[in-house]
């Protein structure tokens, strides 16, 4: 791939957004394992801003029953079905779940958007006495020294200012996000793909800075950086192995922690 077709695939930015999951890293399955061995019961999950039901799917394997929900109706319309897999266009703060018959709680890349309170509020609603709540989130790929350095300058400088607040929660691994839950320590779980520079460059694409930076420069982020990252990768079409650090909160839910 030559570099008139590398800015002609970024200038596919609308395309990108509307396959959003094609270029997301999926969750792995030691996650979904470990947070079905810890679950006291295998009831019923509750799996909050599911976004295309990735986790939701991995976590009808384990439970009886699973709800989905996210406030996008357009999300929801285009999940992956299952059988076990109840989805609902409802928000994170109010939903249709019946009061204490939920086992886990999980949220994945999604709770930094929450009202906090409300969503805390509703989760101690709907959760049995004891019950789990797992969120995690991910930041920034690694694969070599040349392409995170870029990734890094990429993130902190070229796109510096166009982020939303709250992304500050994912920047400090989750880690300063309010939790008020009696926590346990999960294992440290990385996510793997294995991609070309092409599948990189769809990742980027779809970051949510990225429309605010056209929007307020008439130009997209990624041209800025295009000449260099590719420079770095080498051959456009070799595949490069990332790893996608995550950050876990797992916690107890006990109707006494407020």
């Amino acid at each position: 791939m030559n570099a008139r077709k590398s800015l002609s695939f970024i200038d596919q930015f609308s395309e990108l957004a509307g396959d959003y999951s094609r270029y997301r890293p999926g969750y792995p399955q030691a996650l979904f394992e470990y947070l079905a061995s810890i679950a006291p019961v295998k009831d019923l999950a509750w799996d909050c801003g599911t976004g295309n039901g990735q986790a939701a799917l991995a976590l009808a394997r384990f439970f009886r029953r699973v709800i989905a929900t996210d406030a996008s109706r357009e999300q929801i319309a285009n999940a992956f079905l299952h059988p076990k897999v109840d989805y609902r266009v409802e928000t994170a703060e109010s939903t249709s779940i019946d009061r204490g018959s939920v086992d886990l709680v999980t949220v994945g890349t999604a709770a930094h958007w929450f009202d906090f309170d409300h969503f805390y509020a509703e989760v101690r609603r709907v959760c049995k006495p004891r019950a789990l709540l797992a969120v995690w989130g991910y930041h920034l790929p690694q694969t070599a020294p040349g392409v995170d350095c870029l990734l890094e300058r990429y993130y902190r400088e070229t796109l510096d200012g166009y982020w939303d607040e709250r992304l500050r929660y994912l920047d400090e691994r989750y880690q300063t996000l309010p939790f008020p839950f009696e926590e346990l320590q999960p294992p440290e779980i990385d996510m793997l793909v294995d991609w070309d520079l092409n599948m990189l460059i769809g990742f980027l694409a779809s970051w949510s800075a990225t429309p605010k930076f056209i929007a307020a420069n008439g130009v997209h982020p990624l041209e800025l950086v295009i000449e260099d990252l590719r420079a770095a990768w080498g051959v456009d079409d070799q595949v490069r192995r990332l790893r996608f650090p995550m950050h876990m909160r797992v916690g107890i839910i006990s109707h006494d922690d407020d």
